[in-house]
């Protein structure tokens, strides 16, 4: 599978890579995480993204287990600090980002992480108290690279501005073919300061897959019949947006393409775009998204997806974030 250097760092990460938010936190049996990850290798993938809070340790702990089974040179892995672990530890603190970092060390039975995000910014706490913590843990050997998810482009430029602060080298924003609000001013704000993008979500929760079918009831093993994932799919549940999705569908056969396949290769046509997250609870699923790599789509495809999608897609954000990131 085909790499991309990840911002300014040293680091080479395949362009799909393995996340672990609604699946091996606790949403499917330890065989098939075991089975999925087995497949993401066999894949080329080297890039694995998780987070300390999904499943309050239980993803990191079901990755720390599978994956001291491999090489630690063979593969790149990526963690996240910043939501609640308890009632009391949360945030981005010094203390927290301290406590929080051994602990997700410890889970993944490793001595460094090569990447170590902020799920979120902290209101809460001080820049300047966040960023210092920040460049400790990289000079004390336990992340090789700093990133962050779902910042705003004031944010980004608050937390480059502490002077001596280690350097982030990525940006993990929510962006696919429906949501592209991070290309107006989050992808060149990064792009200036050497930092690629990490994007999650590339299939809309599951919505450009094409399963959910306009006016009929999700499948009922589908994450959007479940109701914990109702605050993450309601925008993209709407039937304008899924009869859009379906306008889709002769445009991926006529580029000889799967649907999540051209959705990933979407994404992945911005040279910005480090990697792209996929989840998979088959390992066929990891086979079936990673092909997307090797996927070049042509203008007139392109255009065709604009214009299916004309009216549908989202291009700016006064907010700043993706729908559904709150909780995430």
């Amino acid at each position: 599978m085909r790499t991309r250097r990840l911002g300014d760092s040293d680091l080479e990460v395949t362009e799909i890579s393995l996340g672990s938010w609604l699946t091996y936190s606790g949403g499917v049996e330890r065989e098939q995480t075991e089975a999925c990850t087995r497949a993401a290798f066999d894949a080329g993938i080297n890039f694995f993204d998780t987070a300390n809070v999904y499943g309050s340790g239980a993803a990191e702990e079901a990755w720390g287990e599978i994956l001291s089974g491999y090489d630690r040179d063979s593969y790149v892995l990526a963690t996240k600090v910043f939501f609640p672990m308890s009632e009391t530890d949360s945030g981005l603190s010094r203390e927290q980002i301290h406590k929080q970092i051994d602990a997700s060390l410890a889970r993944l039975r490793t001595d460094y992480v090569d990447l170590y995000q902020c799920h979120r910014a902290d209101p809460d706490t001080p820049i300047e108290e966040t960023m210092e913590a920040l460049t400790e843990v990289v000079e004390a050997g336990k992340a090789r690279y700093l990133g962050f998810s779902e910042w705003t482009p004031e944010q980004i430029r608050a937390g480059l501005e502490v002077p001596g602060a280690a350097k982030f080298v990525s940006s993990q924003p929510q962006y696919n073919m429906i949501w592209r609000a991070p290309e107006a001013e989050i992808f060149p704000l990064c792009a200036e300061h050497g930092m690629s993008q990490i994007v999650w979500s590339p299939l809309a929760q599951g919505v450009l897959s094409g399963k959910y079918a306009p006016g009929s009831d999700p499948p009922s093993d589908s994450r959007a019949a479940s109701a914990e994932m109702g605050w993450a799919m309601d925008r993209y549940l709407d039937d304008r947006v899924l009869e859009a999705v379906q306008r889709l569908r002769p445009i991926a056969a006529d580029a000889g393409l799967e649907m999540v396949q051209l959705a990933l290769a979407w994404v992945l046509r911005r040279d910005e775009v480090a990697s792209a997250i996929i989840g998979a609870s088959r390992p066929e699923q990891v086979v079936t998204n990673a092909a997307a790599a090797e996927v070049e789509l042509s203008a007139d495809t392109l255009a065709a997806v604009d214009e299916a999608l004309d009216g549908i897609a989202v291009t700016e954000s006064a907010a700043g974030s993706a729908p559904g990131v709150k909780h995430r």
